[in-house]
């Protein structure tokens, strides 16, 4: 499944408020910034900062 490009054009690193990179072999949501991975869950982008792994 990919990430919808509008969703992804939107979306920001909660802590940093940076740009965020999809990685699709992943399937994640990547803040360089922040130096963390936010997981795509069921399509929908898990935007916690507990929920994301260190990268």
């Amino acid at each position: 499944m990919t990430l919808d490009p509008k969703l992804l054009s939107i979306l920001v690193c909660p802590l940093t408020k940076a740009e965020l990179e999809y990685d699709e072999k992943n399937n994640e949501l990547i803040s360089h910034k922040a130096g963390l991975a936010f997981p795509i869950k069921d399509g929908i982008p898990v935007m916690l900062v507990d929920e994301a792994r260190k990268i």
